[in-house]
């Protein structure tokens, strides 16, 4: 397990349960009651991958973010792309040559940011040095690890001090969605405008802590997707009051594995997950709620892709989540950077199999591997017309995030 101090921890449908989170979400905050699956997005259960329409996810403001995306150079695409980490050691200005060269479009605070008035500052320099394009501003998104219990990458004066997932799980849905909106009002306050948070991981009772990544870390609202639902909806929807943008991760839930991604390779196999797990519910439901980021994690489900792992598979993250879940927002990665689950994947692959699969922003915690992951998705794009209409949906999704945010100049 790596620790909040070098970057953030590893960042899932029976009829009943996901008809009912999915109600949960849409309605009432008490506790979901069983329907039918009937409600679900109708798709069948064929491997047959299709790849995302180049219009996906354009829906509130297509002209804006279709104008500025064609404006940009290949490389400022491709950078657009991108959350990579920032370590205060680094200091405010350590990405900005990523920003200028690579037309980088958004970062996280990793390394255990101290104080709120250091969190401003860096995070005001960011906007001011945020790319152009055609004389559009394109802000950043200026994104946070903050959970709760371990995992808080912002602490000290100005930052309450989060409970863990386990504590949150305990509270009224109305509660913890109040408790939330202060929580986000924080992040607003020091310019953070998205947040890696809520899980919506379900870890059954009889794993625990045996569960590597979530349940060991008491990372979860619950041992039930009803519970898993509850707490990750009131958050998201806490989060949403105070205008900082949640994801919800690590789709399609990492609570049935023992190897934590982050460190390990093995045990990441979580070998029941269908498309009819009901451990996939708190996600539907939070997709439901208005939950515009997907976090995909890096685990590996043989009976959805019997030979990618969850984050470049077009099954999982196309078929699976845009089509079955209706998801037409942006879908990011766990770190890609440094994490072991994905060590024997040549860094460039990382970046061009995800977006290949239809994700989006590649998450890596490793400023270095910059200019290698946008040379790779220029000269792929270059090479591939396929792939460079997946690019430009991508820039697309993420610009129309953007202008949703108050982040994109448009004319």
């Amino acid at each position: 397990m790596l620790t909040t101090k070098t970057r953030r921890f590893a960042a899932p449908i029976l009829a009943g349960a996901l008809a009912a989170t999915m109600l949960a979400a849409c309605g009432d905050e008490s506790a979901p009651t069983a329907t039918s699956e009937a409600s679900l997005p109708s798709t069948s259960d064929s491997t047959t991958s299709t790849a995302p329409s180049s219009t996906s996810g354009t829906k509130k403001s297509p002209s804006c973010a279709a104008d500025t995306a064609a404006a940009m150079t290949p490389t400022q695409r491709a950078g657009q792309l991108l959350m990579v980490a920032l370590d205060p050691s680094a200091g405010p200005t350590g990405l900005d040559s990523h920003i200028s060269d690579q037309g980088l479009g958004s970062m996280l605070y990793l390394g255990g940011w101290r104080g709120q008035q250091a969190v401003t500052e860096a995070s005001a320099h960011l906007q001011q040095v945020a790319p152009r394009v055609d004389g559009r501003r394109v802000g950043m998104l200026i994104a946070a690890d903050q959970e709760g219990g371990e995992v808080q990458q912002l602490q000290g004066d100005g930052f309450t001090t989060i409970p863990s997932g386990v504590e949150q799980g305990k509270m009224a849905p109305a509660e913890l969605r109040a408790a939330a909106a202060k929580w986000g009002a924080e992040l607003q306050r020091a310019g953070v405008n998205v947040n890696l948070a809520p899980v919506a991981d379900t870890v059954p009772a009889e794993l625990g802590t045996g569960n590597g990544p979530i349940g060991k870390h008491q990372r979860e609202y619950g041992t039930t997707p009803e519970a898993a639902t509850k707490g990750s909806v009131a958050f998201s929807r806490g989060m949403l009051d105070a205008k900082v943008q949640p994801t919800v991760k690590h789709f399609p839930g990492i609570g049935r594995i023992r190897g934590n991604t982050d460190v390990a390779a093995s045990g990441i196999t979580d070998a029941t997950a269908t498309t009819k797990d009901p451990y996939l519910a708190p996600f539907a439901a939070n997709i439901k709620a208005g939950v515009p980021i997907v976090m995909v994690g890096s685990a590996k489900y043989p009976k959805l892709d019997a030979q990618n792992q969850a984050t470049f598979s077009t099954k999982i993250i196309t078929d699976l989540l845009r089509q079955r879940l209706d998801f037409d927002g942006v879908v990011i990665t766990d770190d890609v950077g440094v994490a072991a689950a994905v060590a024997d994947v040549p860094v460039p692959d990382r970046a061009t199999r995800f977006i290949d699969a239809g994700g989006d922003i590649v998450l890596t915690a490793q400023p270095t591997q910059v200019q290698e992951m946008v040379g790779a998705i220029v000269a792929k794009a270059d090479k591939d017309p396929a792939f460079a209409k997946k690019v430009d949906a991508s820039v697309v999704r993420v610009l129309t995030l953007k202008k949703d945010m108050g982040l994109l100049e448009c004319r």
